[in-house]
């Protein structure tokens, strides 16, 4: 596992986590919280375009994404990678080796990324003591898979225009949620990873999203990709959002 920065003792307190007063993310109980808290080795800086986990690496660690952008991915032996999804505030990573005892899947960040970190050893005593977090885990568990669900959908199915729009769509839809913007819509990805995500060449990919562009839709900056128009990339995409409530998160 490549890390930029060593894993630090400092930690946001639980009960200050800048997620907690977002609208979209449960509330804790006092006991949930004072569990988490224990829970919770440190916190991690990771800069942006740093590996934070590597496919086939063994990891003593789980981790909740506090603040940043990311993305998962597979890569084949000549070098051609599939991103899977993209990691956002409140997801938590790492899981799957828990499972499997490997990681399966590569995550780098797209972003600077802040991680806040969790021994891997103690998850037993989560499932054991504290029910209400397990099911917290397995919904986590659940949502990934409705969103990969979507993912091969459109992969497999909806047109190259209507691919990019469901994931700038999509995209746009969870940095919202999250509060991410700050005034200009700005997503933090290139064209490349828009074709590794979409399964299209760069050059499929780059007059794809000039259609898009020229209905006014997105405008690409250097930063990344600008969404105008989410709506409307919902309607090209024919998707109806992520339809989802106050979802959980450790």
């Amino acid at each position: 596992m490549a890390l930029s920065r060593p894993i630090n003792s400092f930690k946001t307190p639980c009960e200050l986590c800048p997620l907690r007063p977002l609208p979209n993310f449960r509330e804790f109980s006092r006991d949930e919280l004072e569990f988490v808290s224990r829970f919770k080795r440190g916190e991690l800086a990771v800069d942006a375009g740093s590996t934070i986990l590597v496919e086939g690496a063994h990891s003593a660690h789980l981790f909740t994404v506090l603040s940043g952008w990311g993305f998962r991915y597979k890569m084949l032996e000549d070098g051609r990678r599939q991103i899977l999804n993209y990691i956002m505030p409140g997801d938590l990573i790492g899981l799957q080796g828990t499972i499997a005892g490997e990681m399966q899947h590569s995550i780098e960040a797209l972003s600077p990324v802040s991680l806040c970190v969790f021994e891997r050893d103690r998850l037993m005593t989560l499932y054991n003591k504290h029910p209400s977090l397990a099911f917290d885990i397995t919904w986590i568990a659940a949502r990934e898979e409705r969103i990969l669900d979507e993912h091969l959908l459109s992969i497999g199915r909806r047109t190259a225009l209507e691919r990019a729009a469901y994931l700038l769509a999509f995209l746009y839809e969870r940095g919202r949620k999250l509060d991410l913007f700050n005034g200009r819509k700005f997503i933090p990805i290139t064209q490349q990873h828009i074709a590794d995500t979409l399964g299209l060449s760069i050059v499929h990919t780059n007059k794809t999203l000039k259609k898009l562009s020229e209905r006014g839709l997105i405008r690409w900056q250097e930063r990344g990709c600008e969404v105008l128009n989410g709506e409307e990339l919902m309607a090209i995409a024919g998707w109806e959002g992520l339809g989802e409530g106050k979802r959980p998160f450790i």
